[in-house]
């Protein structure tokens, strides 16, 4: 669950935290910067004449009303439900018991409360960073210890009673980081427990908030704004709630992704959004946003944010170049990147289609000039177009400039220097974009078009290798001995999935006939073809292992929405198009429950990894899901293509 914040709650169904990032209440917060896990468990358990229970020992049914979970407890004689939401817009979570049938009985709860930030070193301290002391109503608030405001614990429930009886959890095991190869013991420390009086038919709460922030509606009147928040959602994206309809939960999915970011105070004042590339560890990346924003705001009918977004990184543009990342609780922006300023012309194209805006090009015009004259010029990272041949080149030692971007220790995995095929592709696309902008917004041309002639020229005389019959990788990177790459990657697909596709059309089939049958997968494509000395089937282990195989076949579900754009362009088959993405829906309910995991093993059967909830996955399967409806038309592709787009 998410805030619109940046913040979550999050945890197995089942119960025991397995990453260091669970948590029922893991805000993202200014002060101290980012998210931080405060509330990382909370044991319930009912008390009664006839016995003691523990809640998550009696799981028996657990569904989502819309994205709000619900978990079914049956005891013996009694059924209690709970329920968890976090108010939009608000540092908060509140959890809701109800004694659904039953006698009345007692439900203990016992807060752990914790003080660090969610990406923070795991430290089995004795005594914990923080201090709590009772207040009116029976809540606590807890001097966290890490500047900041305080945490503030309230129950919502007639004659609550808390109970000082410090409890020192020794060791608690994380298992995922376990496996993950991370440090993965801590101590987690209980200040005491409240007991509240359950009677049939009537609900108890617990809200988790930041001390000062102004009071929360009543818990029924919360759940009820977050299920109406939701149908709006639904109905702006044009849709009715079905519980199986696809299109109608990824919008919902969609919607986590969205924020304001809570950390960054200069972005307060309510007209800044970005995308929060990824859950639980990822934060706000240039490249995942823009490549993010047609499935999350424009498929669901969030226009305004989409410009919004567009606005607020197109605030962070310096040197040419778009920001990479925001790190975890910085405020100051990353921009080793080659890609993420390119696909911003992308985004803006498709904001400007869907939405109909003709304001917003002429508007950012001359900072996107700016951004062509750099790369002409040559900028940051060695980025900068070659003169001898009009196409894009990016090398910097101990850099990862693209979006294959694993590195480790200095380990740049797949540093890809030299001209990457899809950087080609997007730097084309742009100068199309912004020689079509010029004339039709009556712009300052600085010869776009012959700037796009040359690089197609040059691209379609360079990258197409008839020999294996497909595009080459990189064509000259720094080894003398071989400066191009022909390995067998999904990145030029992009050749073809664009506005303005780089690609000659005679060569749209060989090319995605040698991506379908090495690289497409159920899950999505692979990174790197079977036959390749690199390629790694699974995704696993530690940071070292994982990293070694992030790109280097791994599967990855975003890639298929250019695939299909591409199989679209080049032979119009929808129900073949559809058939691509059959798969994934049953993943809804598998791993991030309502959302898409960020990458898949390249092996059968293709299990889960990376984040539970991942921005651009979810994006362009819903994106590829409404252009491969039955009734889909290609209105989103240029009615004539020459060559070279």
């Amino acid at each position: 669950m998410t805030n619109g914040l940046g913040g979550y709650a999050s945890g197995p169904v089942a119960g025991a935290a397995t990453l260091r990032y669970h948590g029922w209440f893991v805000p993202n917060l200014s002060e101290p910067r980012g998210r931080h896990v405060l509330l990382p468990r909370l044991d319930d358990s009912v008390v009664s004449d006839e016995g003691a229970w523990q809640l998550g020992a009696h799981l028996a049914q657990f569904r989502l009303e819309g994205t709000l979970p619900v978990w079914r407890f049956e005891l013996p004689g009694r059924v209690i439900e709970r329920r968890v939401v976090m108010p939009h817009g608000r540092h908060a979570v509140v959890v809701r018991w109800q004694l659904v049938e039953g006698a009345p009985c007692r439900l203990l709860l016992r807060p752990f409360i914790a003080a660090r930030r969610q990406d923070a070193a795991l430290q089995p301290d004795e005594v914990p960073a923080w201090q709590a002391r009772t207040v009116a109503g029976g809540g606590l608030q807890v001097a966290l210890g890490c500047g900041g405001a305080d945490l503030q614990l309230q129950p919502l429930a007639p004659g609550a009673a808390f109970t000082a009886d410090p409890l020192i959890d020794r060791h608690c095991h994380f298992s995922m980081e376990a496996e993950r190869g991370y440090d993965h013991t801590e101590h987690q420390h209980s200040p005491g427990h409240w007991t509240l009086q359950l009677a049939a038919g009537q609900a108890v709460a617990l809200q988790a908030t930041m001390a000062g922030d102004a009071p929360l509606a009543e818990p029924q009147a919360l759940l009820q704004a977050e299920r109406d928040r939701q149908l709006l959602l639904l109905a702006t994206a044009g849709l009715a709630e079905q519980e199986e309809d696809i299109e109608a939960r990824l919008v919902l999915a969609a919607d986590a992704f969205i924020v304001q970011p809570g950390s960054r105070a200069e972005e307060a004042d309510g007209s800044f959004r970005s995308v929060m590339a990824g859950y639980h560890w990822f934060n706000d990346w240039g490249r995942d946003t823009m490549i993010s924003l047609e499935g999350l705001t424009l498929c669901t009918g969030r226009h305004a944010e989409a410009r919004a977004i567009l606005h607020t990184f197109a605030g962070y543009i310096r040197d040419g170049l778009l920001p990479n990342l925001f790190p975890e609780g910085g405020r100051q922006a990353l921009y080793h990147t080659v890609d993420a300023t390119l696909w911003f012309f992308h985004a803006l194209d498709r904001y400007t289609l869907r939405s109909g805006d003709d304001t917003l090009v002429p508007e950012l015009f001359p900072a996107l000039r700016e951004v062509i004259r750099h790369h002409v010029r040559g900028t940051h990272y060695g980025i900068g177009m070659d003169p001898q041949d009009g196409l894009l080149r990016a090398a910097a030692d101990g850099y990862q400039l693209t979006w294959m971007d694993a590195k480790m220790d200095g380990w740049v995995v797949t540093p890809r220097r030299g001209k990457p095929v899809e950087i080609q592709a997007l730097w084309f696309n742009a100068l199309r974009l912004m020689a079509a902008w010029a004339q039709r917004f009556e712009q300052p041309d600085d010869g776009f078009d012959d700037l796009a002639d040359r690089t197609g020229t040059s691209f379609n005389r360079r990258f197409w290798s008839a020999p294996h019959g497909h595009l080459l990788d990189v064509v000259d990177g720094p080894d003398p001995a071989a400066p191009d790459d022909a390995s067998l990657r999904p990145n030029q697909v992009f050749s073809l999935s664009l506005t303005y596709p780089v690609l000659e059309r005679r060569h749209w089939p060989a090319v995605l006939q040698a991506v379908r049958a090495e690289l497409l997968t159920p899950m999505g494509l692979r990174t790197l073809g079977p036959r390749e000395p690199a390629y790694r089937p699974h995704y696993q282990g530690d940071l070292r292992s994982r990293d070694g195989a992030y790109h280097q076949g791994t599967v990855w579900p975003w890639l298929l929405g250019h695939f299909v754009d591409g199989w679209l362009r080049a032979h119009g088959d929808v129900p073949a198009a559809r058939g691509f993405l059959d798969a994934l829906p049953a993943h809804l309910r598998q791993a991030g429950i309502g959302q898409v995991s960020e990458v898949f093993d390249a092996q059968a059967p293709h299990h889960p990894g990376g984040c539970i909830a991942q921005a651009w996955s979810v994006a362009e399967l819903l994106r590829a899901w409404q252009a491969t409806r039955p009734t889909a038309c290609l209105d989103n592709l240029p009615e004539e293509e020459a060559d070279h787009g």
